[in-house]
């Protein structure tokens, strides 16, 4: 049914001449929003006048949004109502100056009565009590005794503060008087029995900082359709989850938990349902779990969902399996849902597993505050932020968890606690990005259209200053400091994807007069940030010329796209690139996979990429249309705009991806390529460092620098036969040197997250060697010890050492040093400190535990 929808509302506003639009991404190109909220963000500059209007000026899509963090967050009343989601797809018809009232409510009219069905009689409609030209218009198509006029409160929209407004209109359908029958269930009350299904938003005026409206000179069209509410409407549902979109997860879930679902206690059921879909949609986009900012938020999704299963019997991982069946239900509109099914249950699990370790004791907890609460009391504010900080659960989720049982948390509290250490759930961007969005772009588009990239075939030309901007993007008429230049024609490639912005130099007459500091693009023009040594002005002349390191960054481009086909080769289809950094000195690629790779599989993607550059295979370019890119093969990244043509880059058919950046012209100039890390960025997602180009020569000359200095050290022996001999030699002095020492047995102090935690003053003066052998022992440890010497007066020795664990010897063996009244430092996996206080050692002793026990909660 859902889909069915979907594609009726696209079709009928695309037989009215409207573009129609993908959706764009839920994470926006927009720093001032956590995700996209609503279905105009994406035309949110055109609304604006930051951007010109497209071409064809009316437009339409299906456009997934997101409220479960920041200013719209519903995330506390899902599963509790019968409308709130976290996820959600809003249908909506657009114009941009191209119609306005008489069309939209023609379309909208049209379109509820004959194309969905809804009998008239079941109609009714709301305007704004000023809105004279809309009841006129209501009039030609429904009763005037069904239209209500409403005030600013419910029928007048605006984006901010100031900016764009207008009066709204709102079509409502009667779900009938038998099925409500509450005080507030009339027209215009705030029952249920009446309910809003689309928005139609009337931008006519211009919102000033005084709070005056002016008319704007092209009004506008932006509207809004929930498709879960018309969904379960047309089904005849009460509750958008008994339609056909949620019921076949809300069974899946009673399946997995051998429960039957029975609306009124099945709160947590629909949560799980409803959060499924957000994880599946969030992970298929590129969102990663993480400590705060989106990843946070995605985290907090899933752990409220996992802990409604844990209310119905679910306790190990489980909604990776609601995972699949999202992907299987929606992979029809949404392919990549599909195409990355299983990493993205393969990630699901895993975060599932390493909540499911804390999650019983954070329960336990929970369950045991409940117990000690007198009758009326409040939850203690500090076990709220202990959950929340220790375990993970969120405040929402604890206040969901005392939902059931009537109880309220001590807020003061829990944010006193949280004035005394930063929150993880700490947006992730910084700033607002106004200065951006209210640069002069427009006026300079407007007047100039955007400007040519020539990069790919000139590192140098001569080019005409057509603007200047200040360092917040306002037209300047010279610029003697630092600030940032239009040029018409330019061979500086801009920020884009992983390669970094290009740098250069500016010339007037042979005289250098401007350093590039940077490229970027805004709104389709390509702008440079420069240092000026003398004045610059609009109309100039200037030789441009890129810098010639530039050439290193095209190699280490074009490696990340015979890397990303190895990984695919050697790991598997699902592998999904999650990000990445070009550098001329190195690169970095993120990608999707659920484990670390072995040292084998190192070796064998490093030897494929060498065998790739080795073959000298010749760069192709081609410019398609979007069908026969995708058609031919090409990967594209989520999240980047591509029009109806775009540029495909292939290396004879080992790797073809849609990219607008520079390449090689053929495998052979990247020279050779080295692996010099893998790590793991987040649950899912891996990272490779690598370098090539000269950054591989200067990595390949040191590696032999540093084994001729190993060889002389060993005397010219084979070094690994000298290593092994002094191996031998180490093991047998170890043994002897035991033999001397005073038995010392040391017992873990703590195991948590299965690192062991050993804190303790030891009577051997070898606390190196201790520690070293018990890092060798343990997969996970932290371990600090003291020794103080037989000798009174004589000063204390301390050590620290770290394997797999989120602490930091150096910092960890200072904090301890300064109780004893000592100092010291190190690596963050080894360190060591003197201390000149032993009767502080029982408090220095308890203070180390203290330190690495948090640490360690810190990072579950």
């Amino acid at each position: 049914m859902s889909s069915d929808i979907r594609t009726k509302f696209l079709n009928f506003f695309n037989s009215k001449g409207h573009q129609i639009y993908e959706s764009m991404p839920l994470v926006p190109d927009d720093p001032s929003l956590l995700f996209t909220n609503a279905g105009m963000v994406q035309f949110k500059d055109i609304f604006t006048g930051k951007v010109p209007a497209p071409a064809i000026k009316k437009a339409t899509s299906s456009q997934l949004c997101i409220r479960a963090g920041g200013k719209h967050n519903d995330l506390e009343n899902v599963g509790y109502t019968a409308r709130h989601h976290t996820l959600f797809e809003m249908l909506g018809n657009f114009s941009f100056g191209e119609y306005f009232k008489k069309e939209a409510i023609g379309y909208a009219w049209e379109f509820v009565t004959q194309e969905l069905g809804f009998p008239k009689s079941a109609l009714y409609v709301s305007i704004h009590e000023k809105d004279d030209e809309a009841y006129e218009i209501w009039c030609e198509h429904i009763d005037p005794s069904r239209i209500k006029r409403m005030g600013d409160k419910d029928n007048f929209w605006q984006m901010g503060d100031t900016g764009p407004c207008g009066p709204c209109s709102e079509i409502f359908v009667d779900q009938g008087a038998e099925f409500f029958h509450s005080e507030e269930d009339y027209f215009g009350g705030d029952g249920d029995r009446f309910l809003e299904i689309w928005n139609l938003v009337f931008m006519q005026y211009e919102r000033h900082s005084d709070g005056s409206l002016s008319p704007l000179p092209k009004p506008s069209i932006d509207t809004g359709m929930g498709l879960e509410r018309v969904c379960a409407l047309l089904e005849g549902k009460k509750s958008n989850f008994d339609s056909s979109i949620f019921m076949p997860l809300i069974e899946e879930v009673s399946r997995l938990a051998k429960t039957p679902y029975v609306y009124e206690s099945g709160a947590s059921f629909r949560v799980i349902a409803d959060h499924a879909r957000a994880v599946s949609f969030l992970l298929a986009q590129g969102v990663n779990f993480d400590k705060e900012g989106r990843g946070y938020v995605l985290r907090r999704i899933l752990r409220r969902a996992i802990r409604h299963g844990y209310l119905l019997g679910l306790n190990q991982p489980f909604l990776y399996h609601i995972v699949a069946k999202v992907c299987e239900q929606m992979g029809g509109h949404y392919p990549y849902l599909l195409e990355k099914q299983a990493i993205l249950m393969a990630q699901c699990q895993a975060e599932e597993e390493r909540f499911f370790q804390t999650l019983e004791a954070g329960m336990e907890m929970f369950k045991k505050e409940l117990t000690t609460l007198q009758k009326g009391a409040c939850f203690s504010g500090e076990v709220a932020f202990k959950l929340y900080d220790t375990y993970g659960f969120p405040l929402d989720l604890t206040q969901d968890m005392l939902k059931d049982e009537g109880i309220g948390i001590d807020i003061v509290a829990f944010q006193s606690c949280m004035q005394e250490q930063k929150s993880r759930a700490k947006a992730s961007w910084k700033g607002s990005g106004d200065e951006v969005k209210n640069g002069d772009f427009l006026e300079i588009l407007n007047e100039f259209g955007e400007n040519q990239f020539n990069g790919y075939e000139y590192s140098q030309t001569t080019s005409r200053v057509i603007a200047l901007l200040d360092r917040s993007y306002k037209k300047v008429a010279s610029l003697a400091g630092e600030g940032f230049v239009v040029f018409d024609v330019t061979p500086l490639y801009p920020e884009s994807g992983g390669p970094i912005g290009d740098k250069g130099e500016l010339y007037r007459a042979g005289k250098k007069v401007a350093d590039v500091l940077d490229t970027k693009k805004y709104f389709g023009l390509n702008i440079s940030l420069i240092r000026p040594f003398e004045t610059i002005s609009p109309g100039e002349v200037l030789d441009v010329i890129v810098d010639p390191n530039r050439s290193e960054v095209i190699k280490h481009h074009s490696a990340t796209h015979l890397l990303h086909a190895v990984l695919r080769k050697v790991l598997g289809e699902h592998i999904a690139q999650a990000g990445s950094l070009v550098e001329a000195s190195r690169l970095r690629f993120d990608f999707s996979h659920p484990k670390a790779l072995s040292q084998e599989e190192i070796q064998t993607i490093e030897a494929e990429v060498n065998a790739m550059i080795c073959k000298n295979i010749p760069a192709t370019t081609e410019h398609l249309s979007i069908q026969e890119a995708k058609a031919k093969g090409a990967m594209a990244l989520f999240g980047e705009k591509y029009g109806e043509v775009v540029r495909v880059v292939s290396f004879a058919g080992e790797s073809c991806e849609l990219c607008g950046g520079i390449h090689v012209q053929n495998t052979g100039f990247i020279g050779s390529f080295y692996i010099t890390k893998e790590s793991g960025v987040s649950s899912g997602v891996r990272r490779i460092e690598a370098v090539c180009g000269n950054a591989a020569y200067v990595y390949g000359k040191n590696a032999i620098n540093t084994l001729g200095q190993t060889k002389e050290l060993l005397k010219n022996q084979d070094i690994s036969l000298g290593i092994s001999k002094l191996k031998t030699q180490i093991k047998e002095l170890k043994e002897e040197l035991a033999k001397t020492q005073p038995s010392d047995e040391l017992s873990p102090s703590a195991c948590i997250n299965g690192v062991v935690i050993i804190i303790a003053q030891t009577r051997s003066a070898n606390i190196k060697e201790i520690i070293d052998n018990a890092k060798n022992q343990n997969e996970k440890i932290a371990i600090l010890l003291i020794y103080q010497g037989g000798q009174e007066g004589e000063k204390l020795s301390l050590a620290c050492g770290v394997k797999n664990a989120p602490i930091n010897a150096n910092e960890w063996i200072k904090a301890v040093a300064k109780i004893l009244e000592g100092g010291g430092g190190g690596r963050s996996d080894f360190a060591t400190a003197g201390g000149k206080n032993p009767s502080k050692i029982p408090e220095a002793l308890d203070f180390a535990k203290d330190f690495a026990q948090k640490k360690i909660e810190e990072n579950i």
